[in-house]
């Protein structure tokens, strides 16, 4: 084969992995959660939270999110686990290692745990109660961390 041909080919190579690619990227919908108003979040309405940035359904609602970090916490720690801008690294009840066995869905973001027992925790509780159990800025701190 001549240099020409191999060159050919490489590019063809590239261009199928990039078309590839670029319809994997296109085939996943950003999909997110006001924290502030609970309704679907836009893709340019944002505020940088966390060394991330935490998306709102309108111009209005990043001011008020900046105004009171705390109260929204909560939700905006969750949105940036769903969102995939946070990786579960540890427990978020114990700061142990995860045990891929024991997982609950909370609203929606599927959470792993050390244990029966945080695990059991976690599933026990119900609604707000449980997002704040495992995405309150203690529990946050302890099992997650910005992707890399």
């Amino acid at each position: 084969m001549s240099i020409r041909q191999v060159s050919v080919m490489f590019c063809a190579v590239l261009a199928v992995g990039f078309m590839a690619f670029a319809a994997e990227e296109k085939a996943k919908p950003f999909k997110a959660t006001c924290p502030i108003s609970g309704k679907a979040a836009l893709e340019d309405k944002t505020a940088s939270y966390k060394g991330a940035k935490v998306y709102f359904c309108c111009e209005n609602c990043p001011g008020a999110f900046t105004k009171d970090t705390a109260k929204y916490a909560v939700k905006a720690n969750q949105q940036l686990v769903s969102t995939g801008q946070f990786t579960q690294t540890k427990c978020p009840l114990s700061g142990g290692p995860l045990n891929a066995d024991k997982k609950v869905d909370v609203g929606g973001v599927s959470v792993t745990f050390c244990c029966e027992k945080c695990q059991g925790k976690a599933a026990d509780t119900k609604g707000d109660a449980q997002a704040e159990l495992v995405f309150s800025d203690a529990a946050f701190a302890k099992g997650f961390e910005i992707k890399k």
